[in-house]
């Protein structure tokens, strides 16, 4: 079993380097007791970044995503190097830091913008995707054109009086009696979530979420919006893009 540890609070998302102990080696592959690599998930892709050993050894993590209760870190190096991993191994990860970064703007930004959305038209995010700088969220009805420039102005807006962005847990029973019924996400809540990650843009949107998040709207930067895209059964396709950004030192 790994431990989570980018979701207990905020600033866990911000942890770039960890220490942590080797369970399991899958083929090409290696299992830690603890991780702060995000794994693929709820749209948003993995981390990348090395894991560190021993006698100055060091692999790429090129992938990592869940099985079970565990997260696989898949691993790129030489076999030499490789065959030194072992159980046991006290290791350094170290995270791509942009990447991650880029992933918790894009990630905030889009539920800021779901949120907004939902407050200007009705319409819920029924899936959203992170790519790139890039995010795509799939709505449950057509989006007029003309609501563009106020949904620009609303994330413009954003950036410049920043709101803050908070996490906090709810038993999974007060979640059920009090389920935030005006959240603009239409994705639904596994039956084993217990207890609920709550992500809190002030005044803006709560949502369940396990993602990577920024601390304050002020981190999105500039935010481009696209024109709709209609899809197939009479749903859109609205797509923001941010522009390139130092990620905090």
């Amino acid at each position: 079993m790994t431990e989570l540890a980018y979701l207990a609070t905020i600033s866990d998302a911000y942890v770039r380097s960890f220490r942590a102990r080797v369970v399991a080696l899958p083929p090409g592959a290696v299992v830690l007791d603890r991780t702060f690599f995000y794994p693929t998930g709820g749209g948003q892709p993995s981390d990348r970044g090395t894991i560190a050993f021993e006698g100055d050894g060091s692999v790429e993590v090129v992938d990592v995503s869940k099985a079970g209760p565990s997260v696989v870190h898949r691993v790129k190096g030489p076999a030499a190097t490789l065959a030194r991993l072992a159980l046991g191994a006290e290791v350094e990860g170290a995270i791509d830091w942009p990447r991650r970064h880029l992933h918790m703007r894009l990630h905030s930004a889009q539920h800021l913008l779901s949120a907004r959305v939902f407050a200007r038209t009705g319409l819920r995010t029924r899936k959203a995707n992170l790519s790139g700088n890039r995010a795509t969220l799939d709505l449950d009805g057509a989006l007029a054109p003309g609501v563009l420039e106020p949904l620009a102005g609303d994330m413009a807006r954003a950036a410049e009086d920043p709101l803050e962005v908070r996490i906090r847990y709810v038993p999974r029973a007060e979640w059920d009696r009090n389920p935030a019924s005006e959240r603009s996400g239409l994705v639904p809540l596994p039956a084993q979530v217990d207890p609920v990650r709550v992500v809190e843009i002030e005044g803006a949107d709560v949502c369940p979420c396990g993602g990577t998040h920024v601390r304050s709207t002020a981190e999105f930067g500039p935010v481009t919006l696209a024109p709709p895209l209609p899809l197939p059964d009479g749903a859109s396709r609205l797509a923001l893009t941010l522009e390139a950004s130092a990620p905090p030192g």
